[in-house]
């Protein structure tokens, strides 16, 4: 095969979900829908909290973040693939195509800290409720905000330092976003280490996060159940929604990145999934599930509707 680097690799071309126009209709309705859908809950969470006074707290700082990053993980692929459902040839250029690894694993990572920035602000909540205030202070969410940008962002460059410089010998990635394991095998030479590396930083780290914050929540809903109060339910309820999140990110980085070298209709399927349909039930299950942002959303929504008679 003749040896191509990146220096003449001036674009790639993705080979997409599948070929069957039915299918790439549907996909396209779906994926357009799930979009707007996620933009707007994800937008309306975030405008919610920062209108309502009763939701100025450390809980709602976080999800409103993390409302923030589900709408950069949602743009980083979507609007390039619904684009690209009926395009003959979907290409990418190099440049775009190393844009767009480093923002998904720089808000993957950004992410990460976020929810178990979640977990501690509950277990803060929950376990010693005395100490809420000073242990969840402005300044510890700050910290908690700055923390998850600054380790999202060495997470990508440090990734990204790896692979920029790669000798390549293709152009066809089959997936619908550039991503680093896809973006390995193009390489002109042995791949073992920089999939070892990828399986470290992205797998194994996605799998040590994973059970610490299930073990967490293990011990933070046990903690519930010990004291009947009429706060359980609503605690177990809020508790249920952040374990959801946490798996619903969890599951496919775990399976993309331990097994980086695997190819199969799962893989795209996960993609898809985390790409347009997890962006878009984040903020269902934080609202539909939540009794308080519900409330507050009404108030918004009548203080809106009143201002707008006046006017």
């Amino acid at each position: 095969m003749k040896r191509v680097n990146h220096s003449v690799t001036s674009e790639f071309v993705f080979l997409g979900l599948t070929n069957s126009w039915n299918i790439q209709l549907l996909l396209f309705l779906l994926s357009s829908v799930l979009y707007v859908a996620s933009m707007m809950g994800n937008c309306l969470i975030i405008f919610t909290v920062a209108s309502d006074p009763q939701l100025h707290s450390p809980m709602y700082f976080l999800l409103s973040n993390l409302s923030f990053i589900d709408i950069g993980i949602s743009s980083a692929t979507s609007p390039k693939m619904i684009y690209d459902l009926f395009k003959k040839n979907k290409v990418i250029s190099f440049r775009g195509c190393i844009i767009q690894i480093f923002f998904i694993h720089a808000i993957g990572g950004v992410e990460m800290v976020l929810l178990i920035a979640m977990a501690f602000d509950r277990y803060v909540a929950i376990c010693k409720p005395l100490h809420y205030l000073t242990m969840m202070s402005p300044q510890m969410c700050i910290f908690f905000l700055i923390t998850a940008w600054v380790v999202g962002l060495m997470h990508s460059v440090i990734q990204l330092v790896f692979i920029v410089n790669l000798p390549l010998c293709g152009q066809l990635l089959d997936s619908f976003y550039c991503d680093l394991p896809q973006f390995i095998k193009l390489a002109c030479m042995d791949t073992y280490r920089l999939e070892l590396m990828v399986s470290i930083s992205s797998g194994f780290m996605s799998v040590a996060f994973f059970f610490i914050l299930i073990i967490s929540y293990v011990v933070i809903i046990f903690t519930v159940l010990k004291h009947s109060s009429s706060g359980s339910y609503k605690a177990l309820s809020t508790l249920s929604a952040h374990v959801t999140v946490v798996v619903l990110f969890f599951g496919p980085a775990i399976f993309f990145y331990t097994w980086p070298s695997s190819s199969t209709h799962l893989d795209k399927f996960l993609a898809l999934f985390d790409a347009v349909v997890t962006p878009f039930l984040n903020p269902v299950i934080y609202t539909l599930r939540n009794q308080e942002m519900k409330m507050a959303m009404r108030r918004v929504f009548r203080h809106l509707m009143g201002y707008r008679q006046i006017s």
